[in-house]
């Protein structure tokens, strides 16, 4: 049985007609061009015949991507040479600017000189895929067939007959001396795993150039299990650049580094204390009128445990808006002790209450005193 397929870019197009052979994933196939002539005939002559024609393929499939060349003499007394550029590409990162040939299951095929490499779907630039979010990745490959894009040559190997190519490592090397640590930019979320999730950076050109990884450390200041719980693929954000490491071209970026810090040294920052006092604010309520967060008492008994710790007090409590965590959280205040004062939180549910430590302990010795105390406490 023929497949006929059609393609045609400008006013040159190609005809293709397949016959499958013995092998189910390589088809034979003779490609014919052809000129459209005023009364809509079309003038055949043969171009090349090429034996095999993967359905599919991928960086790892072993295909030769050599596969794909025509057989055209002019073409084969080329090859050498072209093979050599393609690999002085490679040892020098060069920015190498091909047309799209096609494409396939795995990713588009590239035309450079008398060879044809491939480029894997995974090594496209985000934006692609970002620009049209609708779209499968093979209706944007069927769009860039005939575009000219940047891209590096990452593999050249004349024996085993591999050219691949990365458009990421091109736009790596353009756009990553663009951003600096610290820096804020507007996101969409790719993929999520459980331990972090990747998002792509637009840039002031409104493309997304460039993607990072916000580690589920950094994606709240509150506990987060699994990332896939908090951001889903799509979803817009802005995020921090905290790190970047040139020399593995990866990017670590936070989410909860816009936020405030909710290591507050007051139940005053947590709460706001100018309006009226109600169920949405702090209470003025002396410590003896407030009854502890269920599990605090036990953690109190055990401060008192502690050298250096003398007293512990609840000093007031508040509600906010809304829920945290059902769980019981102590949080660290940011401010050192003052006259043997030292500042906590324990947060549950949309209950606050702000506990007032009498220690001789710097915050340090707080600290490591208190994970030593919820290490008892079950």
């Amino acid at each position: 049985m023929q497949i006929f397929n059609a393609s045609c870019v400008g006013g040159v197009g190609s005809l293709y007609f397949h016959t499958p052979n013995e092998f189910p994933s390589i088809s034979s196939f003779s490609s014919y061009n052809y000129t459209p002539f005023s009364n809509n005939l079309m003038n055949l002559y043969p171009k090349s015949s090429i034996n095999r024609y993967p359905t599919q393929i991928n960086a790892s499939s072993g295909i030769k991507v050599d596969d794909f060349l025509d057989g055209s003499p002019h073409r084969s007394t080329r090859r050498p040479a072209d093979w050599e550029a393609a690999k002085k590409y490679k040892e020098t990162g060069s920015i190498y600017e091909g047309r799209v040939e096609g494409f396939n299951n795995g990713g588009l095929l590239i035309r450079f000189y008398s060879l044809v490499g491939f480029l894997p779907f995974p090594q496209l630039s985000p934006s692609h895929s970002c620009k049209e979010s609708s779209k499968s990745i093979q209706e944007i490959a069927r769009g860039l067939v005939g575009c000219i894009m940047r891209m590096k040559v990452i593999d050249a190997e004349e024996e085993s007959k591999k050219l691949i190519f990365s458009e990421k490592d091109a736009s790596w090397l353009t756009y990553s001396e663009k951003i600096n640590v610290g820096d804020v930019f507007e996101a969409i979320v790719g993929m999520v795993e459980s331990y972090g999730a990747f998002l792509h950076l637009r840039f002031p050109d409104g493309d997304y150039h460039l993607t990072g990884l916000v580690h589920v450390s950094e994606v709240s200041w509150d506990y987060v299990q699994d990332v896939r719980d908090v951001l889903r693929e799509g979803d817009n954000t802005k995020v921090k650049v905290v790190d970047i490491d040139r020399e593995k071209s990866r990017i670590t970026l936070s989410i909860r580094q816009l936020e405030e810090d909710p290591l507050l040294e007051t139940l005053d920052k947590v709460i706001p204390q100018d309006t009226p006092t109600s169920s949405d604010s702090a209470s003025a309520s002396e410590g003896y009128d407030i009854e502890p967060l269920p599990g605090l008492t036990e953690i109190f008994s055990e401060l008192l445990k502690e050298n250096g710790i003398t007293d512990v007090r609840i000093r007031r409590q508040g509600f906010e808006k809304r829920v945290v965590s059902q769980d019981l959280q102590l949080w660290l205040s940011n401010a050192p002790a003052t006259d043997n004062q030292y500042t906590l939180l324990a947060r549950a549910g949309r209950q606050v209450q702000e506990i007032q430590m009498t220690t001789s302990l710097d915050q340090d010795g707080i600290k490591k005193a208190l994970q030593r105390v919820l290490e008892r406490v079950p």
